[in-house]
């Protein structure tokens, strides 16, 4: 294996880590806003990385490049998308989480 192709294993690797973390943080975080953070802020960086690694192994230039405009696009559109549930979970009254809960 060249170096390169071990750079984009490691790139694919951490990537699919930080898409598994945010998955279970979906699943385990209390409230909706927590849950949103995770899926923003954490599947986003589990794509680039992807998109870092699938990069590395394209045979051109205009393939790299398109695959980092998929991810502009799936950043810009993953702000929106997650200001606008969060607003609506906000009208409809979702209750921040305040801290620990007791048992």
């Amino acid at each position: 294996m060249s170096p390169l192709e071990l750079l984009s294993a490691a790139f694919l690797f951490a990537g699919a880590a930080f898409c598994l973390a945010g998955t279970v943080g979906v699943l385990r975080f209390p409230d909706v806003y927590c849950r949103l953070h995770a899926l923003t802020k954490v599947d986003n960086l589990g794509l680039g990385l992807v998109v870092v690694g699938l990069a590395l192994r394209s045979s051109s230039w205009a393939t790299a490049l398109k695959l980092l405009l998929v991810w502009l696009f799936v950043l810009i559109s993953s702000a929106f998308t997650c200001q606008l549930i969060a607003r609506a979970a906000l009208r409809r009254g979702a209750v921040p989480w305040g801290g620990r809960r007791e048992p």
